[in-house]
């Protein structure tokens, strides 16, 4: 627990001192006045928060785990801080930045996909390849779903802590340390953005948050023979599920996957449901939390894993398409 105090104590003074310095300086601000279908939030707020995070990864330093993993995550964050300062770099500029994080990460910590459960092995030049395109596209989801106060953080925190347990369960006393490490440096950004808002993840954050969650998830499933790789989907099956759906409903009405709008599930529960910024982000994690703890439960058994990310699939899509039809016709009227 001393790692986790340090950690959360390094995190949230950097933060205080970021929304201070921000503020002054105007620098990190995400403007409240943009016309962005994804802004919620009233007053101008710091987009930094990933800097409070990665400032208590340093603790990282004291693991040779944590050193292995603190290169790669180093990549992840800078290939979205660069957007959080307003200088944006390009998307194929962000995206070889992750795939370089991704490579590292693989190498580092041998966290590579090669076996997918129920008897099916990847060659591995193909698991490499796969194990890339896992790792980036993990890092983007976290970035879509970071929409209100505490959400992609607080759906972070839920992952981490069931990965947590199964490091537990694993008796890998050096991952578990490095875990108490990660969920202080993010519960200490997390009470200053749940509920007020006080300062956002960023980009930079988001992928920093997305890259640690798919490596470290990646990383058990190639270590321990009794974790399942459908264990990891079902943990990580709310972001994978919101960026596979996006993509899918975007391109049926004609609209570019990379193009934002307002129609994400975050949004339109806020929209037709709670009528607030953090009970739309209290609303989801809650809602995460059942399947995310059954799953953790039986981590070894890939057929109930996949029942339980189907049965998240149809819970997801059932609400999604209620609160839709519900949007129209309001819209309509």
């Amino acid at each position: 627990m001393l790692y986790f105090i340090l950690a959360f104590t390094i995190s949230i003074v950097i933060s205080l001192f970021i929304i201070y310095y921000s503020h002054k300086h105007e620098i990190f601000i995400d403007c409240n006045e943009s016309d962005k279908p994804q802004r919620f939030h009233e007053v101008a707020t710091p987009r930094s928060g990933g800097i409070g995070i990665i400032g208590g990864f340093i603790l990282l330093l004291f693991s040779v785990f944590g050193i292995k993993l603190l290169i790669p995550t180093i990549l992840a964050f800078i290939s979205g801080i660069f957007e959080d300062f307003n200088n944006s770099l390009s998307a194929r500029t962000r995206l070889i930045l992750q795939a370089i994080a991704a490579v590292f990460g693989i190498y580092l910590l041998n966290a590579i996909i090669l076996y997918l459960g129920l008897g099916i092995h990847l060659p591995l030049w193909f698991g490499y390849l796969f194990t890339i395109f896992v790792i980036v596209g993990l890092m983007n989801a976290i970035n879509i779903i970071d929409g209100f106060n505490g959400l992609a953080s607080g759906i972070t925190i839920v992952i981490i802590i069931s990965f947590g347990y199964i490091a537990y369960i694993q008796d890998n006393q050096e991952l578990l340390k490095v875990i108490y490490i990660v969920l202080g440096s993010i519960f200490g950004f997390f009470l200053l953005v749940f509920p007020k808002g006080k300062i956002f993840l960023g980009d930079g954050g988001a992928y920093l948050l997305g890259f640690i969650v798919a490596i470290v998830g990646i990383f058990l499933a190639n270590k321990y023979s009794s974790v399942s790789p459908w264990y990891v989907l079902a943990v990580l099956i709310y972001p994978v599920w919101e960026v596979a759906f996006s993509i899918v409903r975007k391109l049926s009405i004609g609209l570019s996957p990379l193009e934002p709008d307002g129609y994400h599930l975050h949004m339109l529960v806020y929209k037709h449901l709670v009528k607030s910024n953090p009970m739309a982000s209290l609303f989801i994690v809650v809602l995460t939390i059942p399947f995310t703890l059954y799953a953790t439960i039986h981590a070894h058994n890939s057929f109930l894993n996949i029942k339980i990310s189907i049965a998240f699939i149809v819970t997801y899509t059932l609400l999604y398409l209620y609160l839709y039809k519900k949007s129209k016709l309001e819209e309509t009227k």
